[in-house]
C-alpha cells in the first residue's frame, strides 16, 4: 500500500501551481521544468484536476492554470480522488474476497487504515502545504496572494493567517 506517482505528482504541481500562481496563471511548462515531470503527464493529470474543478485553465498568451478555488478549500483527498488515485490496504480492493474468495481475518484493520488515511489527507489542506513549503525556504507567507483568480479576476485574501 503505497501512494502512486500519479497522485505524488498531483500534489506536486498543485503546490507548485499555489505557489507560482500569485502573478496570474501557470504554464504548465513551467511546472514542469521546476519539479522535473513530464509535461505530458502533467497535461494529464491537470485534464481531470480541471474535470474536477481544483484547477481552471486561461487561454491564450500568457495563459495557463489557476486555482478554480482558495487553497484553504482544497484538500489533499481532493486531488488524490482527482486524479483517480485510490488508497488501498487492502489486498481485495474492498470486494472482501482477500482469501480463497472469503474475507479474510484482518480484512477490517486494513479497511480502518484506508479511511484512517483519507481522513488525514482530508485534514491536510492546500494551504498548509504552500505555508510548510514557504517557511522551509525563509518565505513571507503574508506576500503570497491569488492575484488572479482564472475567470473571476478577483482578488483572494493574503495567506497571513497561515504564517
Amino acid at each position: 500500500m503505497r501512494l502512486t506517482t500519479k497522485g505524488r505528482f498531483a500534489v506536486t504541481a498543485m503546490i507548485d501551481l499555489a505557489l507560482h500562481g500569485s502573478e496570474g496563471p501557470v504554464t504548465l511548462a513551467g511546472i514542469s521544468d521546476r519539479q522535473k515531470i513530464s509535461l505530458s503527464y502533467l497535461e494529464q493529470l491537470f485534464g481531470k484536476l480541471r474535470r474536477h474543478n481544483l484547477v481552471e485553465s486561461v487561454r491564450g498568451p500568457g495563459g495557463g492554470y489557476c486555482l478554480a478555488r482558495p487553497m484553504e478549500h482544497i484538500s489533499v483527498a481532493d486531488v488524490v480522488r482527482a486524479v483517480d488515485e485510490a488508497l488501498d490496504a487492502t489486498q481485495c480492493g474492498g470486494r472482501e474476497n482477500c482469501k480463497e474468495e472469503e474475507r479474510c481475518m484482518t480484512h477490517d484493520l486494513w479497511t480502518t487504515l484506508n479511511f484512517k488515511m483519507y481522513e488525514y489527507l482530508e485534514s491536510v489542506a492546500l494551504a498548509d502545504l504552500v505555508a510548510q513549503q514557504l517557511r522551509k525556504v525563509g518565505g513571507d507567507v503574508a506576500l503570497l496572494r491569488d492575484a488572479r483568480r482564472c475567470g473571476s479576476g478577483a482578488r483572494s485574501r493574503s495567506l497571513s493567517a497561515l504564517a
